[in-house]
């Protein structure tokens, strides 16, 4: 058998091996093909580039000659349009003003180098040729074609442009000739016919004229030749009757077999460097094939670790609950699920940034993975959640005892390196017994056990009860219900009078939301506030309330406006914007406003809380420090934040008539905050003797039922307007 099996193993291989060096000769001769079309399409693409090349020459020389005299025509017309030679070179006495603006001005003029006025019969009266009177008849000097040029200006009519351009052979060589009668720039000419005079430039192309045309239009090897001379790049140069004058000639610079000379050498050595790799590839193949295996195994096990941690991901957590139910199964032992979510996580990585978030899920996988017990599995799941899975033979008892010891580690402060953080988690329990509950199943449970023990206050663990997932239900209908209501502005808004402490006058008031759910009737904002903080509702229900206060308030000139503000929407860096977009819509003055915060986020995110103050304080909106006295107060946070108003917790007020300590407590944090130049507010007065209390103590502002509870606006609206009836009554009574 066993030979059988090596012999099916050595065919296996030799078949392995054969196939592969048979798919590398096979890609051996598909290379060479197409190196073969690759050189035969390079060849081509030579031929063409060269064409191409000697086209873009032959264009940009004729281009070239064309500009050449378009730019004497335009010298012409300067010179010939213009008042000044109208007036002077047809008076008797303006040969000197001639010979000085066209005589003298040819010599080492890079526009022209003959200046030439002639007359009606063409007798010469000026001829001047760089910058020197020049002997002799102009018909010895030009070729026939000059008087070509003449009669066409002569025959302009009077809608005619009388000037002409174009080239005549000279006995100095070749040149671009105008000519133009001498007129006024208006085109008018108060001269009778027969007594006109005519203005000649001449400019010819000499040697170095041609050499910095080549240089300026990048053409090798550029000269001017005779009519006859034969040339396989050349452009011809005619004068006005057609007679070839003669030839600009160059040298094709075949960009195309250059390019094809530098690439051939290099597409033969990397034919004969594919062939060297074929050779050196059949020998290595055979040790490809040895490790294939080895990294498929470890490919499929990388796709279930997760990168950061080093743990299990979600599909490896899901395998080895796999694994587990079916061992539940045969063994009759239990699967128990442990789903954590780390409390404060986004807070730390909000404030420190994504290195430190990462190097804290590090750290926390570190320590969780001493935690849990032989056999079990550790897995992160996402951003800043795990699982724990295991196998037991007792119920929740390790499952529990497991989650204390995870809640004590998380509890102790961590060093994340130069910064310490301290964080938490919420955990959900849940048990497959027997291995009667799949993994999908037990995964669910665990995740709903999770988000009640997050709900119920954080920092604690929850077992899995089927009633959750009535819970779970009613608390979904109750989020779409809410989100409908914040969506279509159905939430009412409720006000709290704020109470001057001397005077008690109304100086405030407090916007309180309420919800009367439709078919369910009122829901107390300790219901509906979690849920929405939770489900990301919180931002949006925030705005709603501040608007909606914003523009209730313009009505009440005499009251300040207090909001409260969730830790959702404090942390949200655009918070301030989304403030004084309000603030302008609804156009309310920013010093009414008072947003109120409770100390909570400030503890997580001290940096994060002073700017957020900082720019809300800068739209000119107050800010408070609500629930005083309730937690972690402290007399840094009041010099730190500099806050407008604190607001004593009614925690403080409740038992003040019965309890010495809780006079005590109360009289020292108003000492604190009037030590610390900062108003304060006692909430929660339900008794007269107790606003009696809290004002002996220096509180300057109250609320509470015995002042109101709160109401619908149109009521504070009337008991505005009884304050101001009451107002004028006691004015009226001074006055008599």
């Amino acid at each position: 058998m066993q030979a059988i099996f090596g012999g099916s193993k050595k065919v296996s291989g030799f078949g392995r091996h054969a196939t592969v060096a048979g798919v590398l000769f096979s890609f051996a001769i598909v290379v060479a093909i197409v190196t073969v079309m690759v050189l035969s399409a390079l060849e081509r693409v030579a031929d063409r580039s060269n064409v191409l090349d000697d086209e873009r020459s032959r264009e940009t020389m004729s281009g070239a000659l064309k500009t050449f005299e378009m730019q004497l025509s335009a010298t012409l017309n300067d010179y010939a349009a213009w008042d000044d030679a109208a007036a002077n070179v047809y008076a008797a006495d303006g040969m000197a003003w001639t010979i000085s603006n066209y005589g003298e001005m040819s010599v080492n003029s890079s526009l022209f180098d003959m200046a030439i006025v002639i007359d009606d019969e063409k007798k010469p009266i000026m001829v001047y040729r760089q910058g020197k009177p020049m002997d002799g008849a102009l018909d010895d000097f030009f070729s026939p074609s000059l008087w070509t040029l003449f009669d066409k200006v002569n025959a302009a009519g009077p809608q005619d442009n009388p000037e002409a351009t174009g080239f005549v052979n000279t006995k100095a060589g070749i040149a671009v000739v105008g000519v133009a009668l001498v007129r006024e720039k208006s085109g008018a000419l108060d001269v009778k016919a027969g007594k006109h005079r005519y203005l000649i430039f001449a400019r010819h192309l000499s040697t170095d004229k041609v050499a910095e045309l080549g240089a300026t239009y990048v053409i090798d090897g550029l000269k001017l030749v005779a009519p006859d001379f034969q040339a396989p790049y050349s452009v011809a140069i005619a004068d006005a009757q057609a007679v070839i004058l003669g030839k600009l000639v160059w040298v094709s610079r075949a960009p195309g077999d250059i390019g094809y000379g530098e690439v051939r050498p290099m597409v033969v050595k990397a034919l004969g460097l594919v062939g060297l790799f074929f050779v050196v590839l059949l020998i290595i193949g055979w040790l490809a094939l040895r490790r294939l295996k080895a990294e498929e195994i470890n490919a499929r096990e990388e796709a279930n670790r997760d990168r950061l941690s080093g743990l299990l991901n979600r599909d490896g957590l899901g395998s080895a609950i796999d694994i587990f139910v079916a061992e539940a199964a045969q063994t009759r032992r239990n699967v128990l699920i442990l789903y954590l979510d780390l409390d404060g996580f986004k807070e730390v990585n909000d404030a420190y940034g994504h290195g430190t978030g990462d190097q804290l899920i590090r750290a926390v996988a570190a320590g969780l993975n001493v935690l849990i017990p032989e056999g079990a599995v550790l897995a992160r799941i996402g951003g800043d959640e795990f699982a724990i899975a295991f196998v037991s033979e007792s119920e929740h008892a390790v499952a529990l005892q497991l989650s204390e010891q995870i809640l004590d580690f998380l509890a102790e402060p961590l060093e994340i390196g130069r910064r310490v953080v301290v964080i938490g988690a919420s955990i959900g329990i849940a048990m497959s017994e027997g291995g009667m509950i799949d993994r999908e199943e037990l995964v669910r449970r665990a995740d709903l056990a999770m988000y009640k023990a997050k709900e119920a206050g954080r920092a604690r663990m929850t077992l899995y009860d089927p009633a959750m997932d009535a819970d779970r239900g009613e608390r979904n209908a109750l989020e779409l219900d809410l989100r409908m209501a914040i969506e279509g502005g159905d939430l009412q808004i409720a006000y709290q009078p704020l109470i001057d402490a001397a005077t008690h006058e109304m100086t405030g008031v407090e916007a309180l939301v309420r919800w009367n759910r439709p078919g369910h009737g009122p829901v107390s904002p300790e219901v509906f506030i979690p849920i929405a903080e939770t489900s990301g509702l919180i931002e949006a229900l925030g705005l709603f309330v501040l608007r909606k206060a914003c523009e209730t308030a313009k009505q009440w000139p005499e009251l300040r406006i207090s909001v409260n503000v969730s830790p959702g929407q404090f942390r949200n860096p655009a918070f301030a914007d989304y403030v004084r977009y309000v603030l302008k819509q609804t156009e309310i003055e920013a010093k009414r406003v008072t947003l109120e915060v409770t100390e909570g986020y400030m503890i997580q995110n001290p940096q994060r809380t002073r700017q957020a103050i900082e720019r809300l304080k800068a739209l000119g909106v107050k800010v408070a420090l609500d629930d005083f006295g309730s937690g972690f107060s402290s007399i840094g946070y009041l010099r730190q934040f500099g806050f407008d108003r604190i607001k004593i917790d009614r925690s403080l007020v409740m038992d003040i008539l019965e309890s010495d300590r809780q006079r005590e407590m109360l009289q020292a944090t108003v000492a604190l905050a009037r030590s610390l130049d900062i108003p304060v507010t006692a909430e929660g007065i339900e008794t007269e003797e107790q606003a009696i209390a809290v004002r002996l103590f220096g509180c300057d502002t109250l609320q509470g039922y015995f002042f109101g509870r709160p109401m619908p606006a149109d009521q504070i609206t009337e008991r505005l307007m009884q304050a101001r009836a009451a107002k004028v009554t006691t004015r009226r009574t001074n006055a008599a």
